[in-house]
């Protein structure tokens, strides 16, 4: 079994008197996808807010491919290999693509200007990796598609040689071509090794693209099962009820 690149050990997190998240453990390994589940409000957004560095953690572990780490701010976080995908996906409308991958860490020059050539050669690349037919790179991105505004939060984190990729709701209004798409990425990003935490609703996306999963429900851990030992009215019992499935075991790569 391969060091975990992620383990969050015992994970606490209070707002005033309302406990968020409440000694939460979970882990992801190289090229696992990871779906955590739960209700709005059941604490599993504050857990990767706080995994990304736009919370501290009030108590609690963070071990990052063996290394024990204390994450207090998103650069921080960047640091360690941790990109975050947000379902807005943070994208400058007015900007190209070229322009967005590079936003706020612009290459250039020795005389101190935009090095253009270098980041579009760069961006080239990293676009053909994910999606050889995406070329319109040039074109402010308010004009592509959802499946290709992905492309591009995806391949920024990639070429910030991100290891560990939060992805919140990543085909949220969607269509099935263009989440079609979005499970491709993930698999490709999978066989690089990368490991994804999947915020999700979405019972497709659970089944189709995770490997395990983990719900939450009032800030605790209900369970983390492989997603193949369970059903979709099992996993739906636990972020409703907050009810194990009988006789199913829980996966010691949870602990």
């Amino acid at each position: 079994m391969t060091t975990p690149l992620v383990q969050l050990r015992d994970i606490h997190k209070s707002f005033g008197g309302i406990k968020a998240v409440d000694g939460v453990s979970v882990n992801l390994h190289p090229g696992e996808v990871v779906a955590l589940l739960g209700h709005n409000g059941a604490g599993k957004s504050t857990l990767m807010k706080m995994l990304a560095g736009a919370y501290p953690i009030d108590t609690g572990d963070v071990v990052i491919a063996g290394q024990p780490v204390n994450i207090r701010t998103p650069s921080e976080a960047q640091a360690q290999g941790i990109e975050t995908i947000y379902q807005t996906l943070a994208l400058a409308d007015n900007l190209d693509s070229v322009a967005n991958l590079f936003l706020g860490r612009e290459k250039m020059t020795p005389w101190r200007t935009l090095d253009d050539h270098f980041m579009e050669v760069q961006a080239r690349k990293v676009f053909q990796r994910l999606n050889k037919n995406f070329t319109n790179i040039r074109v402010p991105v308010r004009r592509l598609s959802g499946g290709q505004r992905q492309v591009v939060a995806i391949s920024r984190a990639l070429y910030f040689n991100a290891r560990i990729l939060i992805m919140d709701e990543p085909c949220a209004a969607l269509g099935p071509e263009e989440t079609a798409m979005v499970g491709d990425l993930v698999r490709q990003l999978k066989a690089d090794g990368v490991g994804i935490f999947l915020i999700t609703h979405d019972m497709p996306d659970v089944f189709g693209l995770s490997d395990r999963l983990a719900v939450m429900k009032n800030g605790r851990l209900v369970g983390t099962y492989r997603t193949e030992d369970v059903t979709e009215d099992e996993v739906l019992g636990m972020i409703i009820a907050g009810k194990r499935p009988e006789g199913k075991a829980q996966t010691v790569r949870a602990e």
